[in-house]
């Protein structure tokens, strides 16, 4: 007898899970709930995009029409002042111990200043690999290159010496990065211990990328801090069967989630209309997180619908926390 009574509770459960027809609730009950944008707290907020300017001494004022024509230069006072225009010098607030630290801009010259018997170490940035060298004097400067580190931590470094004062050439060095312009002066006192650069279209990619990663993490995860102890899954659905049926529903106390299709971004997202936890018609908002609705509040019922006329309805319902022994004999 037992067994006879729990087959026909099954099949009267199977029944009730398998129908289509929507309980008697008014559409006009339900309130359209309020699509809200993701905020997002990545890790760095990128405001400006780095973009290649003149350097300081080769900005001018813009010509207008009440401007009388430059003057015309010839092509030696051109050069002078392109190349003189071009060069940095360095600078007290550049130093980082004994290492003048440039901003590396493509185009720009940089100065370095040597003594005779003593060695000046250009560090190139760690994993940068050196192609070549050219000096435009090799008779009266000494050079030559080295590495430290080991792996990606590895440097290359160029190193620069004059066999005398008062001499000066330029020195080109040709990375699988970049290239770099140097411009070589031997004086008797002050040399330069060392240079190197800092780059900052590498730093604000390296942000970039990092606020990219913040993005593909936040997308394969709806929330932090859901437990499965504490998630509730005795939600039905009915109604009509479209391909964007919700797969699942679930809430954790405070929010309720609506799994879509995985394939739901290839079609249109339907809207959301939610009656009240109590019964009555609330004020709702959601966020759309990769196929995921968020709702910020528990409900009663919601309904996804599509369409105008003859709309398609997809209703959530949420089951009232029943016993063991009530879920199978009702009640």
């Amino acid at each position: 007898m037992l067994r006879i009574l729990l087959a026909t509770s099954t099949l009267a459960l199977t029944a009730a899970c398998a129908t289509t027809e929507l309980d008697p609730i008014e559409s006009s009950a339900f309130v359209a709930a309020t699509p809200i944008e993701e905020d997002t707290d990545y890790p760095v907020e990128i405001v400006e995009t780095a973009v290649p300017l003149p350097l300081p001494g080769q900005m001018m004022k813009i010509a207008t029409d009440d401007d009388d024509a430059p003057p015309a230069v010839s092509p030696a006072e051109a050069i002078r002042e392109g190349r003189t225009s071009a060069l940095i010098e360095p600078s007290v607030d550049g130093y980082v111990n004994a290492i003048q630290v440039y901003p590396y801009t493509e185009g720009a010259l940089y100065r370095l200043y040597a003594s005779p018997g003593q060695v000046s170490d250009i560090a190139l940035q760690p994993g940068e690999k050196l192609v070549s060298v050219s000096a435009g004097d090799t008779v009266r400067w000494v050079v030559g290159d080295t590495v430290s580190g080991s792996g990606a931590t590895a440097r290359a470094h160029v190193l620069v010496k004059p066999i005398s004062a008062g001499v000066s050439t330029n020195l080109m060095i040709a990375t699988d990065r970049r290239t770099y312009h140097l411009e070589l002066e031997a004086v008797t006192s002050g040399y330069m211990a060392a240079l190197s650069w800092r780059y900052p279209a590498d730093e604000l990619a390296g942000l970039t990328a990092r606020n990219d990663r913040a993005a593909a993490r936040d997308a394969g995860s709806i929330e932090r801090g859901l437990t499965l102890d504490g998630l509730n899954f005795d939600y039905r659905l009915s109604g009509d069967d479209p391909d964007w049926k919700p797969v699942r529903v679930f809430d954790d106390g405070r929010q309720v989630f609506i799994q879509m299709p995985g394939d739901i971004a290839t079609t249109d997202m339907p809207p959301l209309f939610v009656l009240g936890d109590s019964g009555d018609a609330e004020l709702v908002n959601y966020r759309v997180r990769g196929n995921y609705y968020v709702v910020d509040r528990l409900f009663r019922a919601a309904e996804l619908r599509l369409g105008t006329r003859n709309q398609t309805v997809v209703r959530i319902s949420r089951n009232a926390r029943r016993s063991a022994l009530a879920a199978i004999f009702g009640g």
